[in-house]
């Protein structure tokens, strides 16, 4: 006997549906509570899918939401559904699937989704077989009913349904999918298109085997008049290019004339679908070969598509010149996530490695528009392609850039702008021909009328910032920095946030040359405090701590500290202990402690306590969510991050005078806490607990010591390579402490030493993580010799390897030290791998004299022991410029 509503029941449910329609909270609140109660019976999803598909009296809206509410239903609790009601949804939706209601047949086709990727594909042999069945059906509803269920099941479970758990099904469905290419209905080829589609990235079995067949009929409806069909075409194109390039190689010619038409299709779904095109090309091996031809069209239709669109124009209130008094609304605000702090080694020639992390993205310039467009899809194909073919580029842009950059129309004239940013780090050596007129021309544009020129001038310029500060200062440095800091105070809200993000880049590039205009920046800097609304205060904050970074020690002069420090600490003051604005106000403090070293000493006390404060407080909640979860919210475990590393800023630039600090606050038993937080939860925390402690055990070991034979286990426990980051931290932590215990740290090497040599040994390791275990087994070995040097031949050739191009320091100091008394304990150890040292010891610039001896004693005493003639075929491995180097500094 089939199932049938019962009158009452219906009615009830009719109800809830329409109070769930009603704006009101309070009835949204009843119509919650009256769904937790009907989903007791279990007959309530069988009324749910007979309104859906049955009760063609209600009007098609109630039907669809019955069937949503249904599918949340099916989320949440599909394993406790009865087997009859089970059955019963699954046959009302295959029997319903060709329901005339194109959004009744959608609902259908996500319910039949969900239900399947609740694992019911294995358990619902007849729903695949069923579906492509009804692909054939002479009624168009029903087969476009079935094509959309099919294409939301390919999209949901890919890969289960190119695995043998299903019996590869895809063997029938994907040559079924090709015949719907020629179908007469434009929506049904684009459904067959799409489905197959979702099996390109995987290279399902099924579909390599009908490639051919696939790219003839992509081919064949390149000309199709349906533009959701163009771009499914154009989408299927790019991701073969990515996996079966080989089988459009033959073709490249034809194709690309095909894409460089579509880029320019009237619909922008189409164009930004094609301009993809040209991104995944650039990735390619073959790219330049194979567009090399063509650039002389796809330049310009590229350029062309940099320009704003009308819609663009609108969404940005591009009219719009002054808005800086008007208030933030807050959803534009994005979350801010602090990057943990990370111990790092300097490099030769530059900065440490971490600093490389610069925005990939074009983006910079228009942000609020986040989604993906034509104008940002076109300019970022144009940045990598000038990476691609850099100089040889600009003979198709050139002529196009003086029409531009000189253009009446605004519009024009911005994109002219963009372009000259997007091909900055590509086309350089090419460009600084012009850079003498252009940049003085683009700082002529920072005081434009149109607030969107202005900003993307302000971008552009700090592409090429680099070069600005290679010249004279005079010639463009000074000016660029008087014009940007105009900019920071402009009325307009987005030249504001354009204008500091540039500024920041200014910053870290000319670094120590901004200091003679310290006093004028930071007059800026402090009144923008006073003029800027809630999201640019946040970018302030950044240019303050960047510029704090930049300049160092310089900015520790009384008039300095009295422009800048008053506004900070009043905004410290205002904000409370739970709101999200203290977290780049941290990270800027931090930069500025760690600047202004004994400078920040009248300023450190109540931000210390602050953050102590903040540490315990989070400690404090995260013990009663873990007892209680139901009764407390899960605590922001940020704010006990940032502020851990605030205090790594001060313990740093303070030093010794954090001292009285930590003497008289609870840290090191917070920090014992902090470093045991859960595993799973949040290694970030564990991460900033190590740099604080390294960073303690610098400052004023006596009051970590007391606790180290808490400690070291933990840090032994962490070294771990799972987690990069704790791991590279612990690391640093211990090698500090070794450098403050000396021989007592014996009882603890059995803790770290293994741990130690098998993440050197270990492949792929990041580069940093290697020096700094490097940097720690030496610190180890130089107190504990006799302990570590047994061990040598397990780790000094990575060891070796890995300290080479680090420059000389204080770290690398301490570990070669440690390295040549453990060569002296077990000289064996390093015979096999001499050859590693001796490019090591030749990595030195100038070590100090007592340390040169030691290497001196070691080379001659290797030399020595195997006599002049087995030295003389030893040194013939060695590249020529290595025994330069050891022949000049050591005489060996």
């Amino acid at each position: 006997m089939e199932w049938q509503p019962d009158e009452q029941g219906l009615q009830q449910v009719l109800q809830l549906l329409k109070d769930s329609q009603s704006p009101d909270t309070a009835t949204q609140r009843a119509v919650q509570e009256k769904l937790e109660q009907l989903n007791q019976y279990p007959d309530f999803n069988n009324y749910l899918i007979f309104v859906l598909t049955s009760l063609k009296s209600e009007d098609e809206p109630t039907r669809s939401l019955s069937g949503l509410i249904l599918k949340n239903n099916v989320k949440a609790h599909y394993q406790n559904f009865p087997p009859t009601v089970a059955d019963f949804i699954k046959r009302e939706c295959l029997n319903n699937i060709g329901d005339p209601s194109p959004l009744i047949r959608a609902t259908i086709g996500i319910l039949i989704t969900t239900i399947a990727s609740k694992g019911e594909l294995q358990t619902w042999p007849e729903l695949l077989p069923q579906l492509c069945n009804l692909l054939n059906s002479e009624d168009y509803n029903t087969c476009e009913g079935s094509f959309g269920a099919l294409q939301k099941i390919c999209e949901d479970s890919s890969e289960l349904l190119d695995s043998d758990a299903l019996n590869r099904p895809l063997n029938i469905m994907i040559p079924k999918f090709l015949q719907f290419f020629k179908h007469c209905s434009p929506k049904i080829r684009s459904h067959a298109i799409a489905c197959v589609n979702q099996f390109i990235i995987g290279r399902a079995q099924a579909l390599m085997d009908n490639i051919d067949t696939f790219i003839e009929s992509l081919f064949a409806l390149a000309g199709d008049e349906d533009c959701e069909v163009r771009k499914n075409v154009c989408r299927a194109l790019v991701m073969l290019l990515e996996v079966r390039i080989d089988r459009l190689i033959p073709h490249m010619h034809s194709i690309i004339q095909y894409m460089l038409q579509r880029t320019q299709d009237a619909d922008e779904n189409v164009s930004l679908e094609a301009c993809e095109f040209w991104l995944t090309l650039a990735e390619q091996p073959i790219c330049k070969e194979a567009l090399s031809g063509h650039l002389v069209q796809l330049i310009p239709i590229l350029v062309n598509g940099m320009k704003y669109s009308e819609i663009d124009i609108i969404l940005l209130k591009g009219d719009v010149e002054e808005d800086d008094n008007v208030p933030d609304s807050e959803q534009d605000i994005k979350p801010r996530f602090h990057k943990s702090r990370t111990v790092t080694l300097q490099h030769e020639g530059g900065e440490g490695e971490e600093g490389e992390d610069i925005d990939e993205d074009e983006d910079d310039d228009d942000d609020t528009l986040s989604d993906w467009n034509l104008r940002k899809c076109s300019a970022a194909a144009l940045d990598v392609l000038a990476n691609v073919f850099r100089d040889d580029l600009l003979p198709h842009l050139l002529p196009l850039l003086k029409g531009l950059l000189f253009h009446p129309d605004w519009v024009i004239k911005e994109s002219g702008i963009l372009v000259l940013g997007a091909i900055a780090e590509g086309c350089m050596q090419g460009m600084v021909p012009y850079l003498p007129e252009l940049i003085p021309h683009l700082i002529q544009c920072l005081c434009d009328k149109k607030a969107l020129v202005r900003s993307i001038a302000c971008w552009t310029l700090s592409r090429y910032a680099h070069w600005v500060v290679s010249q004279p200062p005079d010639a463009h440095l000074k000016p660029l920095m008087t014009e940007l800091l105009k900019r920071i105070l402009d009325g307009n809200k987005r030249v504001q946030e354009a204008a500091c993000s540039a500024f920041a880049t200014l910053e870290e590039e000319a670094c120590t040359e901004l200091v003679p205009y310290l006093s004028f920046i930071l007059d800026t800097l402090v009144f923008a405090f006073g003029k800027y609304q809630h999201k640019n205060l946040l970018i302030l904050y950044d240019a303050i701590g960047t510029l704090a970074d930049s300049v160092g020690h310089h900015l520790n002069q009384p008039e300095y500290i009295q422009k800048l420090m008053p506004p900070l600490i009043q905004k410290w003051n205002e904000l409370k202990d739970e709101d999200k604005d203290l977290f780049p106000l941290l990270e800027c403090l931090s930069s500025v402690a760690t600047a202004l070293q004994s400078g920040f000493l009248p300023y450190c006390e109540p931000v210390y306590q602050r953050c102590v404060t903040l540490v315990q407080k989070t400690l404090a909640q995260a013990m009663m969510y873990s007892q209680q979860p139901d009764q407390y919210e899960a605590p922001d475990k940020d704010f006990m991050i940032v502020a851990l590393d605030l205090l790594s800023g001060l313990a740093e630039g303070l030093g010794g005078h954090v001292d009285q600090l930590v003497a008289r606050s609870n840290i090191m038993t917070l920090l014992f806490q902090c470093m045991q937080v859960q595993c799973d939860s949040m290694p970030e925390v564990r991460q900033s607990s190590f740099a604080l402690l390294g960073d303690l055990t610098k400052a004023c070991f006596p009051h970590v010591k007391p606790c180290i034979a808490e400690f070291m286990p933990i840090l032994g426990t962490n070294l771990n390579p799972e987690f990069i980051s704790v791991c590279n931290n612990a690391t640093w932590a211990i090698g500090e402490i070794c450098m403050q215990m000396g021989v007592e740290m014996q009882p603890y090497v059995a803790l770290v030493l293994p741990h130690l040599v098998e993440i050197i040994n270990r492949p792929n390791t990041p580069k940093t993580l290697l020096e700094n275990t490097a940097i720690t087994i030496g610190r180890l070995g130089y107190v504990c010799p006799q302990e570590v040097a047994p061990m040598l031949q397990q780790f000094i050739r990575p060891w070796c390897t890995s300290l080479r191009n680090i420059r000389d320091n204080e770290e690398k100091d301490s570990a070669f030290r440690g390295i040549c008394v453990m060569i002296g304990v077990n000289p064996g150890g390093v015979v096999q791998d001499f050859i590693f040292f001796c490019d090591a010891v030749a990595s030195w610039v100038s070590p100090k004299d007592d340390l040169r001896d030691m290497f001196y004693k070691i080379l001659h005493g290797f030399k020595d022991q195997v006599g002049e003639e087995n030295w003389q075929q030893f040194s013939e491995q060695f590249p020529p410029i290595l025994k330069e180097r050891l022949s000049a500094c050591y005489g060996v």
